[in-house]
């Protein structure tokens, strides 16, 4: 993470006017554009983030550019556009390769001329920004696959940042796991401050397939959920103790009519029973339980219910 940082800064205070940032999901790919952004000389300029995945391709092109008055049917009025909104500071285009060849032939045009035309304008508008671009995918292979266009994919090459996933960074994952609990602590009113050896050692050997946003999304909920000042390994989903090679606690014997194990097998007939009542839908069971939807998926997971 230090030397991701440094890279970072050293990219934020450079005049580079394109970055490409590559990552699987959930490795902080936004979190890294918005650091760009605000430790470069444009922090005091607007800040833009546009999912390219989330605008469907007919509206993008509008929500960019924007449009005059009487462009098309709906079109009452002008409309300043997002990239114009963003002048002289940073657009983060995340997911990029999810735009469809026309809009990526528009965005090539712009990064090569930095000017662009509202829909139904006749002149052209300048814009001076950053342009940040983000995507979970190898680009070459979708280059060479015909679903990215080969002249954008090497316009985007001027400067590029790899974020690794969470399962090759070490001991990052104990540094990041300790700064979530500090700030689900200061949220939430809980008081986790240390984790368990044994956890230590889970959270290294597990793959982390969300990466930081699945270790930040497991911490927040156990201290809303848990009580305690240490987090154990009682308090992972059993998916996490099978992949990280700790096998899900037997009872003994001695222990197998104890009241806590007739009390998880109630429970877990209890929740069997709401779900086939209710064809499967977790929120309807939850609802005829009296829980939220989260808290019936975090008991499921805590009895071994998770499927």
């Amino acid at each position: 993470m230090a030397a991701l940082r440094d890279l970072v800064g050293r990219v934020a205070r450079s005049k580079a006017s394109i970055v490409l940032i590559y990552g699987e999901t959930g490795t902080g790919k936004g979190l890294v554009a918005r650091n760009l952004h605000a430790q470069s000389a444009r922090a005091a300029k607007g800040y833009t983030e546009i999912n390219c995945a989330a605008i469907p391709g007919n509206l993008l092109e509008s929500e960019l550019f924007g449009h005059e008055r009487g462009a098309f049917t709906g079109a009452v009025a002008r409309k300043t556009g997002l990239l114009e909104a963003a002048n002289g500071g940073s657009v983060f285009l995340d997911e990029i390769r999810e735009l469809d060849p026309v809009m990526q032939a528009k965005i090539l045009t712009l990064l090569d001329s930095r000017r662009f035309r509202r829909i139904g304008a006749v002149q052209e508008v300048s814009v001076d920004a950053r342009f940040i671009a983000a995507t979970n995918k190898i680009l070459l292979g979708e280059v060479q696959a015909g679903r990215f266009r080969d002249d954008l994919y090497y316009r985007l090459q001027v400067v590029s940042i790899n974020l690794p996933p969470l399962r090759e960074r070490g001991d990052d994952v104990i540094v990041l796991a300790q700064r979530f609990l500090e700030r689900y602590n200061a949220t939430h009113g809980s008081r986790f401050t240390v984790i368990d050896p044994e956890v230590r050692r889970i959270f290294k050997a597990y793959a982390w397939p969300g990466n930081v946003r699945e270790l930040g999304n497991l911490l927040e909920r156990i201290c809303i959920l848990e009580d305690g000042d240490t987090v154990l390994a009682r308090h992972l989903p059993q998916r996490i103790l099978r992949e990280a090679g700790k096998p899900a606690p037997a009872a003994s014997p001695a222990a197998a009519g104890t009241y806590a194990e007739l009390s998880a097998q109630f429970q877990r007939g209890l929740i069997r029973a709401a779900l086939q009542a209710q064809d499967g839908n977790l929120g309807r069971a939850a609802e005829s339980l009296g829980l939220t939807r989260h808290a019936l998926r975090h008991q499921m997971l805590k009895l071994g219910l998770d499927g």
